[in-house]
């Protein structure tokens, strides 16, 4: 018994079929794969993701160019939007950092995945992110994102201290934020007593 399924292991029956949708790793539609027979049995053939090669099959191949030579121009077509999109977005990072400026956290492939589709409302593969390692330093930063095989996106970014936003401005601003009547008030008589202060 043992024997046999060694056999099997080893000789894996191979099956021809023409794909009908595009998989990843295998092929687009009309294209001719050979694949393992439970794979086929199982999944290809039962989800419609393939037919078996026959006349009638065969037949098929120009509908099935079709219908991938109209999936690839959409798929062109959203991708270069989304491009376009990415090229004009303007993110901010912030970092934690020491006194002596050292950032303690850095921005990875994940965090810009994250920020595009929070931002954008477009889901990207980390993957295709082409960063080399993760940001550390503040300043700006640009990092290219292949969306498609021709069309790869510019996404210029900034990344700040934590420190920065700090500043009495953005505090008051945020505050006003929260409860605009009141803080108005409130920043009214700092705003006096500040100019009482420079006065003296």
């Amino acid at each position: 018994m043992k024997n046999s399924e060694r056999v099997l292991e080893i000789d894996m029956p191979l099956t021809k079929l023409i794909l009908t949708e595009n998989i990843p790793g295998l092929g687009a539609e009309a294209d001719v794969v050979k694949v393992r027979r439970g794979y086929a049995r199982n999944y290809l053939l039962p989800h419609g993701k393939a037919h078996e090669v026959t006349p009638g099959a065969l037949r098929q191949i120009d509908a099935l160019k079709q219908k991938r030579a109209e999936r690839e121009a959409r798929e062109l077509n959203e991708a270069e939007e989304l491009a376009r999109r990415i090229g004009k977005a303007r993110f901010i990072f912030t970092l934690e950092t020491g006194e002596t400026g050292k950032a303690f956290g850095s921005i990875t492939a994940q965090d810009i995945m994250n920020r595009v589709k929070n931002e954008l409302g477009a889901e990207i593969d980390r993957h295709k992110i082409l960063l080399e390692r993760p940001i550390k330093d503040t300043g700006e930063h640009e990092v290219a994102i292949k969306l498609y095989h021709d069309v790869t996106a510019q996404l210029v970014f900034q990344v700040k201290s934590a420190e920065e936003p700090r500043e009495r401005g953005a505090e008051a601003g945020s505050a006003a934020a929260e409860d605009p009547e009141k803080k108005k008030k409130h920043r009214f008589f700092q705003r006096k007593k500040e100019e009482k202060k420079e006065t003296e």
